[in-house]
């Protein structure tokens, strides 16, 4: 009888030991991971966000507002202009799980490491994964800039594609270097394997990613479509998954049929403004930041409108 219950008391302490162990080094692999996130947003010199994390996510925090070029190159406008979305966090999972699922979202699918959300190629709301369509092809549009981004509905900054002017301002990148995030935490990266080697046609998946020796998985960008991230392959939250919250007020604007032409987007003084011509009429949005909190005065003369004045102070 005493040995059983020495016995016994020998199995639960090794039962105990082993759980400690497991959970020390679960514990120890999302503090990697951790730190990892963070080496990839400061080793690429983007200061101005910020990574925190806590046992289940990395926050990366910014106002998804870059410091690149912005909107010019865009003729298919949708009358937006990007203002500063401040105090946005993107929440990457640290212990990344499972590489089956196609998880489309109606929102960012992951953030750049300078902090903006990344988009699917689309214009348009969940996708069908298995079909690309053109005709809501933000590129093939006309609405991305020379950056692959733009304003979205809630005059937010994001990326449809290849992040070229962001990629291009990195310290010291070369073809390891982690360009972004998805929301189930896997990296992404640019063209290339991280060894430098060609991704041939057929590598990547339908998310345009593939598998990877030290993350699991990974994502790549693509000079054709579907460009960037078309969907999730991981296990997400959507529930806890940010929106960018739009400009109380502002209406959404429509994308002037067949295109506009000489749009120009500056920032001086203090003044943001994009100018563009359509249908030899000059038009344009400008803000300047209020004196209340998160909001700005605007004044925009607009397709959309019928080339009426607008002004008005609108408010995240």
């Amino acid at each position: 009888m005493n040995i059983n219950i020495k016995n016994l008391i020998f199995l639960v302490l090794s039962i105990s030991f082993f759980t400690a162990c497991n959970s020390d080094s679960s514990s120890s692999t999302n503090k990697s991971k951790c730190q990892k996130i963070k080496d990839s947003v400061s080793n690429s010199g983007f200061s101005d966000v910020n990574v925190t994390c806590d046992d289940n996510y990395a926050y990366i925090a910014s106002d998804t507002y870059p410091s690149h070029d912005k909107m010019n190159g865009i003729t298919g406008t949708n009358e937006q202009i990007p203002v500063p979305a401040k105090n946005y966090s993107a929440p990457i999972v640290l212990n990344s799980s499972g590489t089956s699922n196609t998880t489309t979202i109606d929102a960012a699918l992951g953030v750049a490491v300078n902090g903006v959300p990344i988009y699917d190629y689309s214009a348009q709301g969940d996708l069908d994964v298995n079909t690309y369509d053109s005709s809501v092809d933000t590129y093939l549009l006309g609405q991305l800039d020379n950056c692959g981004g733009h304003a979205g509905r809630g005059d937010d900054y994001h990326y449809h594609g290849r992040p070229t002017c962001m990629i291009n301002s990195i310290q010291g990148f070369s073809d390891d270097t982690i360009i972004g995030w998805a929301y189930d935490g896997y990296p992404i990266y640019d063209l290339n394997n991280p060894d430098g080697s060609s991704i041939l046609s057929g590598d990547l998946d339908v998310c345009n990613g593939k598998s990877d020796d030290t993350y699991g998985y990974r994502y790549h960008t693509s000079s054709s479509a579907p460009y960037i991230i078309k969907c999730l392959r991981g296990n997400i939250d959507e529930s806890i998954l940010p929106r960018v919250s739009p400009m109380n007020g502002r209406t959404t604007g429509t994308p002037p049929s067949g295109g506009v032409t000489n749009l120009s987007f500056s920032e001086n003084a203090g003044v943001v403004r994009m100018d563009y011509t359509y249908s030899g009429t000059s038009y344009y949005l400008q803000y300047t930041a209020s004196s209340t909190a998160n909001c700005y005065q605007f004044e925009t003369k607009t397709v959309s409108d019928g080339g009426s004045v607008v002004t008005g102070e609108f408010c995240r």
